[in-house]
């Protein structure tokens, strides 16, 4: 199929042309016609990089009243990133359309000047939750008038705690509108959302959920979590020409990482959603044109690259949601061409792992970090690649008589011994008596039980799944009522009745004192710190147990021997 195919207008054919698009990618394909031709709500699950804002945006501007310049259609979105990203895109699509304002309304930036754009008149308007909830308080943003609801990434909204504001904008619109939610998985508060507020929705699915990629390698190393950076250090060097990226869970995380990797000499930078959009732009540009070999992003704001080349996808942190693991997975082994999906998991992650096995149908195999003999191998085979591959400038030749004098002393082997430590010292010096990082699955069996990870701070929750407390509305709840997006979290424990959740120890007293007076779901909720038991509770609870079942097996034994009394009484 092409675009002429599609039912597109002639103006947003010439957009599309002018954009370098040639034939709808498979989203696009089915999603397009669809939107034009029906008023059916709309779930459309798709991987990243397929083209979703093309696929609602071409047709929302073709349906959109020019003249009336109310809003008409509200886009949501997760991060300011990728609002201003949509609204970029659809303001492409309607270069060749007269009279169509579309306006982003987001966070972090000056309300005042988004107040202005809105009042006068906006027939499209892009937003972030918090910020569209803050304008419709303020009577700025009036969306009765609303006729198509775009929840873009609804799955990253929920994880990032969006929940009620949702519910609440969702609610302040018609009831009479075309409802059209985009997600990348399915998760049950996303199908909750589509069951509340759509109508018998049609679902599109361009590909299977469960399914890594054919012709993708999976492999984890299991390290201590102190060791984490250490390792990845190690894959880069074992891994001279790698060009991938690297998934940390929060922002505070990613830029802590890439800021290691620059100053430890790596061609390294981040990108999460505090950059602004032209530093966006010149990470990406740099990173697309191979002046950086490592990328170390967040799952939101990696969202939209489309890149075939990349060797690798490093997973620093597993995502909280094990489907986010096949999206991470399916960047690289693109195009034909053969990629690695690698994750650093530290002790306590050989359930999760065994579980992304189930799922992806694909063993994770497990490899051991390289030893530092084993880096400096490869290192030394790539220089001596580089130097072999080298094309010789001809003006040398007028330099080896000098220089042969200056080499005569020395033997060949000396000679390649002295070339080679004038560019390799500094890995030989920096894996010199390195330690082995690798760790046994089994020390996670042999942990104290109720021991939190070091740094962290291991807290109780009155939630568990009789409530539907699952993962993601744990890292929710967190978000909502600390209003921090950045806090490091670590295991969390889901289990019937109640929960535990690790958080770094610094953010204790914000946890227990923002979450005293939460609710969830009509729940009050109850947080305290949990602490494991002492030695001398331990020390009674095994003496109670051993009393037990001493005095037990006496009643037994004296219950036995008065029956063999009585059965001797009575044969005399």
């Amino acid at each position: 199929m092409k675009f002429s195919e599609t039912g597109l207008n002639k103006e947003l054919l010439k957009s599309v042309n002018s954009l370098g698009f040639e034939v709808p990618t498979p989203i696009q394909e089915q999603v397009i016609p669809y939107l034009l031709n029906e008023k059916r709500d709309l779930v459309a699950l798709a991987q990243t990089g397929t083209g979703k804002t093309a696929s609602f945006g071409l047709p929302i501007l073709q349906k959109i009243e020019i003249k009336k310049v109310q809003p008409q259609t509200i886009i949501l979105s997760p991060t300011r990133e990728l609002c201003i990203q949509i609204t970029k895109d659809i303001k492409s699509y309607a270069t060749y359309l007269k009279k169509i304002n579309i306006t982003a309304v987001y966070g972090g930036a000056n309300i005042q000047t988004q107040i202005k754009s809105l009042k006068q008149g906006s027939q499209i308007v892009v937003g972030t939750p918090g910020r569209v909830i803050d304008l419709i308080k303020r009577k700025v943003l009036k969306l009765q008038s609303i006729k198509y609801v775009v929840l873009d990434e609804a799955d990253e909204m929920l994880n990032m705690g969006f929940k009620d504001d949702l519910d609440t904008i969702l609610s302040s619109t018609p009831s009479v509108k075309q409802s059209l939610l985009f997600s990348a998985t399915m998760p049950k508060e996303v199908l909750r959302i589509s069951k509340n507020y759509m109508s018998n929705p049609k679902k599109i699915e361009v590909a299977k959920r469960n399914q890594g990629a054919d012709n993708v390698e999976h492999f984890y190393y299991m390290v201590n979590a102190r060791d984490k950076y250490q390792a990845l250090r190690r894959i880069c060097d074992i891994n001279p020409e790698i060009y991938g990226i690297v998934f940390c869970r929060t922002r505070r995380e990613t830029k802590e990482i890439a800021d290691k990797l620059m100053q430890d000499k790596y061609n390294a930078d981040a990108l999460h959603g505090d950059l602004s959009q032209a530093q966006r732009d010149h990470v990406m540009n740099r990173f697309r044109k191979r002046h950086l070999q490592v990328l170390v992003a967040t799952d939101v704001a990696a969202r939209g690259i489309d890149i075939n080349e990349l060797s690798h996808v490093i997973n620093y942190n597993l995502p909280d949601d094990n489907e986010v693991y096949i999206h991470r997975s399916g960047r690289t082994g693109r195009a034909g061409n053969k990629g690695v999906s690698l994750i650093i998991a530290h002790s306590r992650e050989g359930r999760k792992i065994k579980a992304i096995e189930k799922m992806i149908n694909k063993e994770l195999i497990l490899k051991q970090v390289p030893s530092g003999n084993e880096i400096c191998q490869a290192q030394l085979m790539k220089l001596i690649e580089k130097v072999v591959n080298t094309e010789i400038n001809p003006e040398i030749t007028d330099y080896i008589i000098e220089i042969e004098k200056k080499l005569k002393h020395l033997k060949k082997s000396d000679i390649i011994k002295h070339f080679v430590s004038v560019e390799f010292n500094r890995f030989l010096s920096f894996y010199k008596n390195s330690t082995d990082l690798n760790i046994k699955e089994k020390t996670s069996k042999n942990r104290k039980k109720g021991r939190a990870e070091k740094g962290y701070s291991r807290f109780f929750i009155n939630l568990g799944k009789l409530n539907r407390l699952e993962t993601h509305n744990l890292i929710g709840l967190i978000n909502e009522y600390t209003k921090e997006r950045d806090i490091p979290i670590g295991k969390i424990d889901i289990l019937r009745k109640f929960s535990f959740f690790e958080i770094d120890s610094k953010y204790e007293d914000i946890i227990l004192e923002k979450l005293a007076n939460a609710k969830w779901n009509n729940y009050k909720v109850s947080v305290e710190l949990s602490k494991p038991p002492s030695r001398k509770e331990n020390t009674q609870n095994k003496n109670k147990f051993k009393f037990k079942k001493t005095k037990k097996f006496s009643q037994k034994i004296n219950k036995k021997k008065s029956s063999f009394k009585d059965r001797f009484r009575r044969r005399r």
